[in-house]
């Protein structure tokens, strides 16, 4: 009892007190979990093409600490297709229920090396068979994705949808991402199935537009876009467009060259002088848009984010 009461002298006081904040930093360290630091992060790249910030959200969704985001515009503007990591994922919207033809060109020229590749796809009211054109085109080009799925978000085609209906859908999007990543902490090797129903849709969908099934929505910008006079020349539209057709003329903006059709221009636009044509002859544009004064880009991406994605000019 007398020991316990013992009042400590100064000495033995900041001994104890040393060995209790070694004690606090060696937990804090991960000192006393060995087992837990003998365990090496998995690396994961996930390449994205987006237009109006969907994909890009997806892919910050999918992403985990040592995951590394790619721009497929801007790998495509670098000319850099080599890649390695343990898990290589990719993200992009379909269109037609196709890829986008710069993704397709991006896989064609890659040369991808990892345990383990997965990709999500985005739509926004039919995917039909997405799943199995993605497995095709990745295939041929000499890749095999041990997991490919899909994921509904706002559909941003203008022609069809109008932006303020499909934003107030609830779509269950956190609850497809939280799928999507259990099925990726486990490594499932899965392809989402596709219905003989969705298979002729699709095979409907392409003999109604004439598309190439082997390009998809290859546009042409000065056809399909007219920039009017309510333009102040911002020059937004010259940094998000993937393929840089937009630019700065002393007559103002002018659109030109091969077009994604990912809308990022016309959609973007702060003063929305960016319309569609009046093409009344074309199977894609000859009802115009359902609702011109409505436009989308994903709550949590800013134009920022958009602009650093697609930038052509820099």
């Amino acid at each position: 009892m007398m020991e316990t009461n013992r009042k400590l002298n100064r000495r033995e006081a900041l001994k104890r007190m040393g060995l209790l904040v070694a004690g606090s930093v060696a937990a804090a360290s991960g000192t006393f979990a060995l087992s837990s630091c003998s365990v090496p992060k998995l690396r994961r790249i996930i390449f994205y093409f987006t237009g109006t910030g969907n994909c890009l959200y997806v892919a910050r969704q999918l992403a985990t600490e040592s995951t590394t985001l790619l721009s497929i515009p801007q790998l495509v503007k670098q000319g850099n297709y080599d890649f390695e990591a343990d898990e290589i994922g990719i993200v992009y919207p379909i269109y037609g229920h196709m890829p986008p033809y710069m993704v397709r060109q991006f896989i064609q020229k890659a040369r991808l090396k990892a345990g383990y590749k997965f990709a999500v796809l985005t739509f926004g009211a039919r995917k039909c068979n997405a799943v199995e054109i993605w497995d095709e085109a990745a295939r041929k080009a000499g890749h095999t994705f041990d997991y490919i799925t899909t994921i509904i978000m706002v559909d941003n085609w203008l022609p069809n949808f109008d932006m303020n209906e499909q934003m107030k859908l609830d779509k269950h999007i956190p609850e497809s991402l939280q799928r999507i990543n259990a099925d990726l902490a486990v490594r499932r090797r899965w392809h989402e199935p596709v219905t003989e129903e969705e298979r002729a849709m699709h095979a409907g969908f392409m003999a109604y537009t004439g598309l190439d099934p082997e390009k998809g929505f290859v546009m042409k910008s000065e056809k399909y876009f007219r920039v009017t006079d309510r333009c102040v020349d911002c020059g937004i539209c010259t940094y998000v467009c993937p393929r840089g057709n937009y630019s700065l003329t002393s007559r103002g903006v002018k659109a030109e060259g091969d077009c994604e059709f990912c809308f990022a221009c016309i959609h973007n636009c702060p003063q929305k002088a960016i319309q569609f044509a009046h093409l009344p002859d074309d199977p894609l544009l000859a009802r115009g848009e359902v609702n011109p004064d409505a436009r989308y880009r994903n709550e949590h991406i800013s134009l920022y984010d958009l602009k650093a994605a697609n930038n052509q000019l820099l």
